[in-house]
Protein backbone atom coordinates (compact mmCIF):
# COMPACT_ATOMS: atom_id res chain seq x y z
CA UNK A 1 0.00 0.00 0.00
CA UNK A 2 1.08 3.29 -0.90
CA UNK A 3 -0.13 6.73 0.73
CA UNK A 4 -0.22 10.34 -0.65
CA UNK A 5 -1.29 13.60 0.82
CA UNK A 6 -2.08 16.41 -1.61
CA UNK A 7 -1.81 20.33 -0.50
CA UNK A 8 -5.04 22.26 -2.07
CA UNK A 9 -5.24 25.71 -2.96
CA UNK A 10 -8.43 26.16 -1.42
CA UNK A 11 -11.26 24.26 0.50
CA UNK A 12 -14.53 27.68 1.00
CA UNK A 13 -16.66 25.00 2.79
CA UNK A 14 -17.11 21.80 4.70
CA UNK A 15 -19.14 20.01 1.67
CA UNK A 16 -16.36 19.89 -0.38
CA UNK A 17 -14.84 17.72 2.17
CA UNK A 18 -17.62 14.86 1.66
CA UNK A 19 -17.29 15.77 -1.88
CA UNK A 20 -13.52 14.90 -2.56
CA UNK A 21 -13.82 12.29 0.46
CA UNK A 22 -16.67 10.75 -1.49
CA UNK A 23 -14.84 10.56 -5.04
CA UNK A 24 -11.64 9.43 -3.38
CA UNK A 25 -12.96 6.66 -1.31
CA UNK A 26 -15.25 5.79 -4.38
CA UNK A 27 -11.82 5.20 -6.85
CA UNK A 28 -11.22 1.75 -7.47
CA UNK A 29 -8.16 0.83 -5.33
CA UNK A 30 -8.35 3.86 -2.66
CA UNK A 31 -8.27 1.71 0.78
CA UNK A 32 -9.50 5.04 2.33
CA UNK A 33 -9.41 8.61 2.56
CA UNK A 34 -9.58 11.83 4.51
CA UNK A 35 -9.23 15.69 3.96
CA UNK A 36 -8.14 18.43 6.36
CA UNK A 37 -9.96 20.86 6.59
CA UNK A 38 -8.33 23.46 8.23
CA UNK A 39 -4.98 22.39 6.40
CA UNK A 40 -6.26 22.07 2.99
CA UNK A 41 -4.98 18.56 2.55
CA UNK A 42 -5.74 15.18 1.57
CA UNK A 43 -4.40 12.08 2.52
CA UNK A 44 -5.22 9.13 1.05
CA UNK A 45 -4.05 4.99 1.03
CA UNK A 46 -4.09 3.42 -1.98
CA UNK A 47 -3.07 0.67 -4.00
CA UNK A 48 -0.44 1.21 -6.34
CA UNK A 49 -1.03 -1.34 -8.43
CA UNK A 50 -4.63 -0.31 -9.09
CA UNK A 51 -4.58 3.19 -9.39
CA UNK A 52 -1.78 5.99 -9.98
CA UNK A 53 -1.11 8.57 -7.68
CA UNK A 54 -1.39 11.10 -10.49
CA UNK A 55 -4.84 9.45 -11.31
CA UNK A 56 -5.35 10.38 -8.22
CA UNK A 57 -4.32 14.36 -8.16
CA UNK A 58 -6.10 14.57 -11.48
CA UNK A 59 -9.47 13.51 -9.47
CA UNK A 60 -9.38 16.08 -7.40
CA UNK A 61 -8.60 18.51 -9.86
CA UNK A 62 -11.44 17.50 -12.15
CA UNK A 63 -13.84 18.48 -8.57
CA UNK A 64 -12.67 21.67 -8.97
CA UNK A 65 -9.82 21.68 -6.50
CA UNK A 66 -6.15 22.90 -8.02
CA UNK A 67 -3.74 20.44 -6.29
CA UNK A 68 -0.32 22.24 -5.67
CA UNK A 69 1.95 20.24 -7.59
CA UNK A 70 4.83 21.41 -5.52
CA UNK A 71 3.09 20.09 -2.39
CA UNK A 72 2.57 16.32 -3.26
CA UNK A 73 4.57 13.62 -1.08
CA UNK A 74 4.06 10.15 -1.80
CA UNK A 75 4.87 8.12 1.40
Amino acid sequence: MSKIIMKLDELSCPSCLAKIEGAMTGTKGVISAKVLFNASKVKAEFDENIVKSDELVTKVEKLGYPVQSSKVTLV
